[in-house]
């Protein structure tokens, strides 16, 4: 496994990310703090390969009834858990790499460690 250091832990505050380009000679990664958790994710969306990791971070809606009925109790749950891509709004959960609407589709995911002060993402070689 090879390691390299892309930020210090200060740069990415939690609900930032960094996009680090390149990052291995290809496309770049995106890397998030989520709630003191950092993901890294690759930046191209499996779908028609838009830049995912500059997409709005969201969360899933949660409700018991459509909005539109006034006693609908709805809520936001796992909010900047969701990486949506600009481009066409596929939603992927960023800790997985897992597509919420087609579940056969997943974005690369990178293993992440905290050295000291640096964020360090792993990969094969």
């Amino acid at each position: 496994m090879e390691r390299v250091v892309v930020a210090k832990v200060w740069e990415i505050p939690p609900g930032g990310r960094k996009i680090v380009v390149p990052f291995r000679g290809r496309a770049g990664i995106g890397v998030f703090n989520v709630n003191g958790s950092v993901y890294a994710v690759r930046n191209i969306c499996p779908h028609k390969h838009g830049p995912l990791c500059t997409g709005e971070l969201s969360g899933w809606v949660d409700t018991e009834a459509p909005p539109s009925v006034q006693s609908a109790d709805i809520a936001v749950d796992g909010l900047g858990e969701i990486l949506r891509c600009p481009w066409h709004q596929w939603p992927f959960d960023i800790a997985t790499g897992k597509c919420l609407t087609d579940p056969s589709v997943r974005v690369k995911t990178y293993p992440v460690k905290i050295d000291g002060d640096d964020i360090v993402v792993e990969y094969e070689s």
